[in-house]
């Protein structure tokens, strides 16, 4: 049965304050499965399983596919789409709102890759969420507005570029694997989409080093407008002439400006940083 006429069917109502927009495209669907690199052995977290379509496509590849969604109202949508498919648990839970224990507890301990199409307000808090845990994630492949994605692949010194950036590149590497029209949705929403895939590459760090790097990404992020060596004097208990010295001292210009620095200049810098204490 076509999606659309079992939405019908169970009169559902697409709620605007949760920018639900579900794929009905077979292609795309399979096209997301294969972008995310899904393996017969793997265990998958489906985040946003909307009216279920890409959940089984999901099932159809992994071993195991555990989907959450916040709209209890698809749950016989999701029942009727997903019957037959013994690969597969729904949860109606928010996973903002969850703890690594508890996801840790549904998963078993077990290694899993995210793929999530979700409403676009949420995408970076939920790109932020398995970034910053410790939970063992291999990848996220996530839908997002087109603009987002330029946001997490842009290089230094472009109007993308930003802290969400370098804070996504400490843990893996970004890039964009579809450009997704906005007419392949249901309802469209009015721009078009990317999926990225992040692949996670080190583990999550709470190291003093890495801490003061967090911090310093900020800083340097700050107030746009301003010199490094203005934000760093501003974040951290040093004058704008020792800071202006540590940039100086990796290899940089004194008056450059943070959103000019690769995440290894800002490693550089650290690392100048804490030896100075």
């Amino acid at each position: 049965m076509e999606i659309n006429n079992v939405l019908r069917k169970y009169n559902f109502r697409f709620k605007k304050s949760l920018g639900q927009n579900f794929i009905s495209d077979t292609g795309l669907l399979e096209a997301i499965v294969k972008d995310a690199d899904i393996q017969n052995n793997d265990l998958v977290l489906e985040i946003g399983a909307g009216a279920g379509t890409l959940t089984r496509a999901l099932t159809q590849k992994a071993e195991k596919v555990i989907a959450f969604d916040v709209d209890e109202a698809l749950g016989p949508i999701l029942a009727e789409n997903l019957t037959g498919i013994d690969n597969v648990e729904v949860y109606f839970r928010d996973i903002l709102k969850m703890s690594d224990d508890e996801l840790a507890e549904i998963t078993e301990g077990k290694r899993f890759k995210v793929v999530a199409n979700l409403p676009y307000y949420i995408t970076t808090p939920l790109i932020m969420r398995f970034i910053e845990s410790n939970l063992p994630v291999d990848s996220l492949t996530v839908m997002v507005q087109k603009e987002v994605a330029d946001r997490l692949t842009a290089r230094a010194s472009t109007p993308e570029y930003g802290a969400i950036t370098l804070a996504v590149k400490l843990r893996g590497e970004t890039k964009v694997v579809r450009k997704v029209s906005r007419n392949m949705f249901f309802p469209a929403p009015n721009v078009d989409s990317a999926v990225i895939h992040i692949v996670i590459n080190s583990e999550f760090d709470q190291s003093e080093q890495t801490k003061t790097l967090k911090r310093l990404i900020k800083a340097g992020f700050a107030m746009r407008r301003k010199t490094l060596a203005n934000n760093i004097a501003a974040a951290f208990p040093v004058s704008k002439q020792r800071a202006a010295e540590l940039i100086k001292e990796s290899g940089l210009n004194e008056q450059i400006r943070g959103e000019a620095l690769t995440l290894e200049d800002y490693k550089l810098i650290v690392s100048k940083l804490l030896s100075s204490k």
